[in-house]
């Protein structure tokens, strides 16, 4: 059968568009599914934060517990001193103030730290809840971005499903049947144009023969990828 040039120029050019309708139609989920990964990351990185600022509140509030009763034992060591009743018993709880005003100070610092710490977490979790609320902000306008655009490019897919059917009707017999199979499985590679003798799908010469019969219109498929064969317009 003969197959005008025109038609199978055609029938690749709605094959690409809607192979290239059909990749920004995929690409939108893959955009929101990165999206709500970012936001994953950032949620569990705010989690990690804040537990950790959680496990420093707590240890700060036992040493503060702690340092208090160690005060209150100071207090009482203290009030037995002034009511003691022997030089030995004075020396030894002298010694016990002195390495318990030596614990106590160490113990204070140790707080200090831990209250020091807790202020630079503090800020570390404020930081980490602008980065989820951010992301949180840009996925949802993102979402709601994909879905508009989807909308459009379905829309634009319908037609174009349309205006491949009627192009479609150039093919018949077994050239139609074969076109099928490819066009099943392979779409917009299920043809390929020819230059300088070339198939373009594969870069493999054909033969002057399948050459000529292009030239005459003629159904031809590359014997290497397959692909029907057409020669650009004006050829």
């Amino acid at each position: 059968m003969t197959i005008a040039s025109e038609a199978l120029v055609r029938l690749h050019r709605i094959h690409r568009q809607l192979g290239d309708l059909r990749g920004r139609l995929a690409r939108g989920p893959k955009q929101v599914a990165a999206g709500a990964g970012n936001l994953a990351e950032f949620e569990a990185e705010q989690a990690k934060i804040k537990e950790v600022r959680t496990k420093t509140k707590i240890l700060a509030d036992e040493k503060q517990l702690h340092l208090r009763q160690r005060e209150i034992r100071l207090e009482d060591l203290q009030a037995k001193l002034n009511s003691c009743g022997s030089n030995r018993e004075y020396q030894m709880l002298t010694e016990q103030i002195a390495a318990d005003r030596q614990a106590t100070s160490v113990l204070a610092d140790e707080i200090l730290e831990l209250l020091e710490r807790l202020d630079v977490l503090d800020a570390e979790v404020a930081q980490a809840e602008q980065h989820v609320a951010a992301s949180r902000e840009s996925l949802a306008a993102l979402q709601e971005k994909v879905a508009a655009e989807a909308a459009l490019i379905e829309a634009d897919i319908t037609r174009l499903a349309a205006d491949l059917k009627e192009a479609e009707k150039a093919l018949t017999g077994d050239v139609r049947v074969e076109y099928n199979r490819l066009a099943r499985t392979r779409g917009e590679d299920s043809l390929a144009e020819v230059d300088d003798q070339v198939c373009v799908g594969c870069f493999q010469t054909i033969t002057p023969q399948m050459y000529n019969e292009l030239k005459l219109q003629k159904a031809v498929f590359c014997k290497s990828c397959g692909r029907l064969l057409y020669l650009p317009e004006g050829s």
